[in-house]
């Protein structure tokens, strides 16, 4: 049987491979690192995490991130299976060490007897020769592989800015300033460390990112726009002195245990990065500041005054097709159907909505190497519905980045479009319509 070749070691490749090797397809995964670098990427691992080791809401019942990750799960995604075996304390987000999950999808891939991984990059369109390839190279595909999908579509790939948040190292928080408490008391109650800010630090905080030095655009960037779902947090505090404080610095659902500690006016809350606990992820706190002014502005945070970080933030930019126009309902392009695509490439947002339409690709992949029809997942079901979306569900002239969430499923029966169902109630609805759909078609 003749191999589905995958350009992209991310997280949407990846799953595409183990898709493909579980049908029992032989497949080639094309990674260009170590031999081209990336803006973001530190490692040469596979589905390395750049921005975030979080997968997000891990509640199947009324989250439809939650609900993706169960779809998944069900229909054996290597991605979740690596993320539940090196999870770490996060409430009720699903968290990773992200160096042992990447380490644990390398490994079963390269473990894997149909699977062959080339490091190499593929600098145009693929091989004539390849009748079969999914194109997951993600938000940051080599210059001259855009170039030529461009060339060949006719149409411009958008882009956006993506930032990244700043990692410190634990020993270095101050914890008697600072205290452990999972918003609301979720998970196990205190997985977060949080860090509290009186109304005349949160404006003192607040005048210092305004006036911050930021990075220089080059000429070309200077018009593309934010991805509104991880905006750099000066830009949030530029849309309004309190934008912060009921964002990523709310204070609600925590309190300061200490006696006689006033009720804070915002909180920074840091969420552990690693498996042994020492490096804790600054949450909401994507970037654009320069290093030095990184260092200085945040250790005016009340527990960060002698923050040592293992890693600033930074920012990179991103580009994915137009899909509603360029692509049909399983994921080809249409001016060239050899080719598929999967991942951020396509306009989904987020790492667990990146590997679930790599899983899709990689089952449509299959199937058409099997000799079969390639069948949709139902849009009820949250990979359906990402898929419906991104292949014609949106409108082709305002397409931007998407998240997966319930206004992209259809109404539920007997609900007459007009959503009686409310709150939770509803969510659940969703979520047992979905998984009872996601079972017929696994």
């Amino acid at each position: 049987m003749r191999s589905v070749h995958v350009i992209g070691g991310g997280l949407a490749g990846t799953e595409a491979v183990w898709q493909l090797a579980r049908a029992g397809v032989p497949a080639v995964l094309h990674e260009m690192r170590p031999l081209r670098r990336t803006e973001a990427h530190v490692t040469d691992g596979l589905a390395e995490l750049v921005c975030s080791n979080s997968l997000r809401s891990d509640d199947t019942e009324s989250n439809a991130v939650g609900l993706l990750h169960e779809e998944m799960r069900r229909c054996g995604s290597l991605i979740l299976a690596m993320a539940d075996a090196h999870r770490v304390p996060a409430g009720g987000a699903l968290a990773v060490d992200r160096e042992g999950f990447s380490r644990a999808v390398q490994a079963a891939l390269e473990a894997h007897p149909l699977v062959e991984i080339c490091r190499e990059e593929i600098a145009g369109l693929p091989d004539p020769a390849w009748d079969s390839v999914i194109v997951a190279t993600g938000p940051l595909t080599s210059p001259p592989l855009a170039e030529a999908i461009r060339g060949l579509t006719g149409e411009d790939a958008l882009a956006f800015f993506d930032a990244i948040a700043p990692i410190v190292h634990r020993d270095s928080i101050d914890l008697d300033v600072a205290w452990l408490q999972s918003r609301y008391d979720k998970g196990d109650g205190a997985d977060y460390i949080n860090c509290p800010l009186d109304r005349g630090q949160y404006d003192a905080f607040i005048d210092a990112l305004l006036a911050a030095d930021k990075v220089a655009f080059h000429e070309w960037e200077a018009s593309t726009p934010y991805f509104e779902g991880c905006l750099p947090i000066e830009v949030m505090a530029e849309r309004g002195r309190e934008t912060l404080a009921f964002g990523p610095m709310k204070p609600v659902g925590l309190s300061n245990p200490r006696p006689g500690a006033a009720k804070p006016h915002a909180v920074v809350q840091l969420r552990q990065d690693n498996a042994l606990g020492t490096l804790y992820n600054m949450v909401g706190f994507q970037t654009k500041l320069t290093y030095g002014e990184q260092t200085r502005i945040f250790r005016m945070i009340p527990g960060l005054e002698n923050a040592q970080f293992a890693r600033l933030g930074g920012l990179h930019r991103n580009t994915f097709l137009n899909s509603p126009r360029l692509l049909d309902g399983v994921l080809r392009l249409k001016a060239e159907p050899r080719l598929r695509f999967a991942g951020q490439v396509t306009g989904c947002e987020g790492y667990v909505e990146s590997a679930g339409v790599g899983l899709v690709a990689g089952r449509f992949a299959a199937a058409e190497r099997l000799g079969k029809t390639p069948v949709p997942p139902s849009p009820t079901t949250a990979l359906g519905a990402l898929i419906a979306h991104i292949t014609g569900g949106a409108d082709a002239t305002t397409f931007q980045p998407m998240n997966v969430n319930f206004g992209l499923f259809p109404p539920l029966e007997g609900d007459g479009g007009k959503r009686r169902l409310r709150g939770r109630e509803r969510k659940l609805a969703y979520s047992r319509r979905a998984l009872s759909e996601i079972e017929t078609w696994r």
